[in-house]
C-alpha cells in the first residue's frame, strides 16, 4: 500500500520558462514544481520521466509512464505533469492500456511559472487531492484536471487555447470538480474503456484525413499509396464525406488499410445513416466507426488495436470508449 501519490512529471507549459528569443520550453524538473505547493511535502513521491513540450510526446515516453503506473500498486494514484496540448491524448492511451491499475490523474497548465497568474500549483494541488481521493482510487481509470475540473479520459477534449477553463467534456461534463469544500461528485468514478492487451508500444502509422467542402479523394490515396496502416477519417456530422473519399475508403479497406470514421463534432456519436458519401455508404464499404471518440482518440486507438494485433471490427464494435 502507497499512502504517497506518485508524481511523474513530463515537461509542458507547466514546466516551461519563457526562452532566449525562441520561445518558451520545459526547464523546471518536477520537485521543482511541488516545490510551488508546500502543502504537498512528505505526500507526493516525484520523479522525471521526460522534460519536453507536449507535442513532442512520444509513445516510448508513455510506455515509462505506463510501467511506473502499473509498479505502483494500490494505495494512492498517479499524477502526471504534462503538457495540455496532446494531453487528452496521452490519457486516453493509459486508460486503453492499464488493467487494474492505479488512477491516472493527468494535469499541466495553461500559464507558465514565470506569468502572472500561473495555474500549475493549483492543479497540482487539486491532482493530488484526486488521485488521493478514496472514491477514485477504487474506480481506477485515467483522467485530466486543470481549473478545478476532474474529466474522465474517454470524454475530455481541449476546447480553447489559452483559458485556464481550456477543458471540457462536450457529452457528459466533468466527473467530478474539487474546490474549497473538497470533492465534489458529478457522476460515476473509473474507467468504461475496454483495455487493450499491450506489449510494446505501438509503431504504426496512422493518417488523419479531414473532410470538408472541396475535399476530394486526393488525400485519402496519397495516405494509402504512401503504406499508410490505417486511416481515421475526420468527418462531418454524423460521419459523412463526399461521395468521391467514399469510393476511396472502400478502396483503401479492399486494400487492407483499415479506415476508422469520426465526427470533427465536439458531441454526439457517429452513425451509418445516409447515403451518398454518407455513413451508411462508408459502413458498406468496409469503414468502421469510432462512436463519440474525437478523430485524435481514434487514431490512437486504431494505433494500439493494430499493435496488439486486435480484431479491429470487434475493438470499435466495442460498447465502451
Amino acid at each position: 500500500m502507497n499512502d504517497r501519490v506518485l508524481v511523474l512529471a513530463t515537461g509542458g507549459t507547466i514546466a516551461s520558462t519563457a526562452g532566449d528569443g525562441a520561445g518558451a520550453r520545459p526547464t523546471e524538473r518536477g520537485d521543482e514544481l511541488v516545490a510551488a505547493v508546500p502543502a504537498l511535502d512528505g505526500r507526493v513521491v516525484v520523479e522525471d520521466v521526460a522534460r519536453c513540450p507536449s507535442v513532442d510526446m512520444t509513445f516510448e515516453t508513455l510506455a515509462g509512464v505506463r510501467r511506473r503506473v502499473r509498479d505502483w500498486g494500490s494505495g494512492s494514484g498517479v499524477v502526471v505533469l504534462h503538457g495540455t496540448d496532446t494531453v487528452e491524448e496521452s490519457a486516453y492511451y493509459l486508460d486503453l492500456t492499464v488493467d487494474d491499475g492505479p488512477p491516472v490523474v493527468f494535469t499541466g497548465a495553461q500559464r507558465r511559472p514565470d506569468q502572472p497568474g500561473a495555474d500549475g500549483p493549483a492543479n497540482i494541488r487539486d491532482a493530488v487531492a484526486a488521485a488521493a481521493t478514496p472514491d477514485v482510487v477504487a474506480g481506477g481509470g485515467s483522467y485530466v484536471l486543470l481549473n478545478g475540473e476532474l474529466h474522465a479520459a474517454a470524454d475530455v477534449v481541449k476546447a480553447h487555447t489559452w483559458r485556464p477553463d481550456a477543458f471540457a467534456s462536450p457529452d457528459a461534463g466533468p466527473v467530478a470538480s474539487f474546490g474549497p469544500a473538497g470533492v465534489e461528485r458529478h457522476r460515476a468514478f473509473g474507467s468504461r474503456t475496454p483495455t487493450v492487451p499491450l506489449a510494446e508500444p505501438p509503431t504504426g502509422t496512422v493518417a488523419v484525413v479531414s473532410t470538408g467542402i472541396g475535399v476530394t479523394d486526393r488525400q485519402l490515396r496519397r495516405a494509402v499509396d504512401a503504406g499508410v496502416d490505417g486511416v481515421v477519417l475526420e468527418c462531418t456530422g454524423l460521419g459523412n464525406a463526399p461521395e468521391p473519399v467514399a469510393d476511396a475508403v472502400a478502396d483503401a479497406v479492399d486494400a487492407g488499410v483499415p479506415v476508422v470514421v469520426a465526427s470533427r463534432c465536439h458531441a454526439g456519436s457517429v452513425a451509418p445513416v445516409y447515403g451518398g458519401g454518407g455513413g451508411q455508404v462508408l459502413a458498406d464499404h468496409g469503414a468502421l466507426f469510432a462512436g463519440a471518440l474525437s478523430a485524435s482518440k481514434a487514431r490512437i486507438k486504431l494505433l494500439v488495436g493494430l499493435a496488439a494485433g486486435m480484431a479491429l471490427d470487434e475493438l470499435f464494435a466495442s460498447p465502451g470508449a
